[in-house]
């Protein structure tokens, strides 16, 4: 909705962008007939993905056209508003938003206006969102918002959204969470009610808030030990309802990755069912290249644990999706694959990882992957694995059926 004085008028559906939730500024329809807002999609594909966010189905070309018909429809509606609406965020001078942001200090009971008047503003341009790090007390202004008591999640969706948009730009993050952690734990909280309970628009924000702010060890641990953050992170990339859509998972794996580096974060997230969810999020033919990257990168992760490895070994199809993957994703994807194998094959000689890597013909893939342009390290496992299954004798290499047979690792 957008407000009109005292009354809020309905947003036509087809006047939003899909990724954003949010009016198109400049509708572009990519080949599968879906319209985006141009910044929204160009992000999307700058991320590595090579699918419709919408449908999912695969791109076979990543450009796009403008939506022109759309794009004077959006005007003609914008033009039929009253002209006492609020203006649009391009004429609002930089000595209102100033006004705007001692509004949100000052009287919390009117932040919500405020607050989106801001990020109107911070979404016109890159000049504007770098004007509004510079501004000085933005920062501390909207942790304070966050730190505040109120039943109004609203508000807080907002005050996420602000930092979200601006954080990229901010240098500081440190300082930032030194910040942050002044306010004895409100802002995590307040963080965590917008992701048990705020659209999922401000959810995607608050993960991509909280990526942004796990800087450094102390600031993820701090963040993962908040109770209830990592289950809200694992429900946003669970693919099993309709909340689970491709920036979703994205934004909740980042996040995931990012603090996830302790050893008993990584212990956790496997007994919340880490494993099976990333298995299923390997299975989906709609997932993109970033998020089977990420998927791989977290099992990763977790293969560097006992548990870790456990989970992923029991799995009965973990090991084969993983092999799946290879030589079919990425070089990215690929190293992380053959990291996962290398976790549970040698460190772990998990004599079921070893069948399953076999059977799924992991050998061929491997044997190609040494010939390839792969890092040292990552040709060094390759190696170790190669020489277990001839350790194995009776079955694995002296008796597999493959055509790679001009290959000799040894």
């Amino acid at each position: 909705m957008v407000k009109n004085d005292d009354l809020y008028i309905t947003v036509p559906s087809f006047f939003k962008c899909p990724i954003s939730l949010d009016v198109m500024k400049s509708p572009v329809s990519l080949s599968t007939g879906v319209t985006y807002d141009r910044s929204s999609i160009q992000q999307w594909l700058d991320s590595g993905n090579n699918t419709c966010p919408a449908t999912m189905q695969p791109l076979p070309s990543k450009d796009f056209v403008p939506n022109h018909n759309l794009h004077r429809l959006i005007q003609i509606w914008s033009d039929s508003l009253s002209p006492s609406s609020s203006p649009p965020s391009s004429v609002f001078s930089r000595d209102q938003i100033r006004d705007l942001i001692n509004t949100v200090h000052l009287k919390l009971d009117h932040g919500f206006d405020s607050l989106s008047k801001i990020i109107d503003f911070a979404r016109e341009s890159d000049d504007n969102r770098k004007f509004l790090v510079e501004t000085d007390g933005i920062i501390p202004i909207i942790v304070g918002v966050l730190s505040n008591e109120t039943e109004d999640t609203s508000i807080f969706e907002q005050a996420v959204r602000v930092l979200e948009l601006i954080l990229p730009d901010y240098g500081d993050k440190e300082q930032l969470m030194r910040l942050i952690l002044k306010g004895d734990g409100d802002f995590l909280s307040s963080i965590l009610l917008v992701l048990q309970k705020g659209s999922l628009d401000s959810r995607i924000a608050s993960a991509r808030l909280l990526n942004a702010i796990a800087v450094n060890p102390e600031c993820k641990l701090i963040i993962a030990e908040k109770e209830g953050v990592l289950e809200e992170l694992m429900r946003l990339v669970i693919p099993v309802t309709d909340d689970s859509t491709a920036p979703a998972i994205d934004a909740g794996l980042s996040c995931l990755i990012a603090v996830s580096m302790p050893r008993r974060i990584r212990l956790q997230i496997v007994r919340f069912g880490a494993v099976q969810v990333l298995v299923k999020l390997l299975q989906r033919p709609d997932s993109g290249v970033s998020v089977i990257e990420k998927v791989l990168k977290l099992l990763e992760m977790v293969s560097t644990c006992t548990e870790g490895r456990t989970a992923i070994c029991d799995d009965p199809i973990c090991v084969t999706a993983i092999v799946h993957k290879m030589l079919k994703v990425s070089k990215e994807a690929t190293e992380h694959a053959v990291m996962i194998l290398w976790s549970v094959c040698h460190l772990f000689r998990d004599q079921n990882a070893q069948e399953a890597v076999t059977k799924s013909n992991g050998l061929t893939k491997i044997l190609l992957l040494m010939q390839s342009n792969c890092s040292p390290a990552v040709r060094q496992m390759s190696g170790d694995l190669l020489k277990i299954f001839r350790v194995n004798s009776k079955s694995c290499l002296s008796c597999y059926d493959t055509k790679t047979t001009h290959i000799m690792p040894f």
